[in-house]
């Protein structure tokens, strides 16, 4: 894990999908990192969550953002530019998860700068696996940078 005076990392996902939600809160406690899991339905409180608006007042801002592209109201990739295209939020770690398996969905997330591309399995134990693969690899291998108001 990154270096964070004993904090556990938050993690963002946003995910519409309430099955897919579950899928990942239940990977994520089958692990042994510990974790801080906050979940947005959509791509406006995404945004809202990010820049600590309106209900997200008090929300932390993420080590990692786990980002569906199929969302209601502001889609994944609409997310990911206006994420880019701020300088105190580009830093954060985009990691796709979605369904999609368009060839021109992976080169676009990619030329927005997502961090990684992963496809959501059908299987739910393989979902669970890609999710727990997740967690090794960004939570517990790769030093994530340490956020200023920790």
């Amino acid at each position: 894990m990154s270096e964070r005076d004993g904090d556990s990392p938050d993690v963002l996902l946003v995910e519409d999908n309430p099955g897919d939600v579950r899928l990942i809160e239940e990977a994520f406690k089958e692990g042994n990192i510990a974790t801080t899991l906050h979940v947005v339905a959509d791509g406006i409180e995404a945004v809202d969550f990010l820049y600590q608006r309106g209900d997200h007042e008090d929300s932390p801002q993420p080590d990692v953002i786990l980002l569906d592209l199929n969302l209601p109201r502001k889609n994944g990739q609409e997310v990911l530019e206006e994420l880019r295209n701020d300088d105190d939020l580009q830093i954060i770690p985009v990691i796709i998860l979605t369904s999609s398996r368009a060839e021109e969905d992976v080169v676009k997330s990619y030329n927005l700068y997502a961090n990684a591309y992963l496809t959501k399995p059908v299987d739910p134990e393989k979902f669970i696996e890609t999710i727990q693969r997740f967690k090794m690899f960004w939570l517990e291998s790769v030093r994530l940078p340490v956020r200023e108001d920790r």
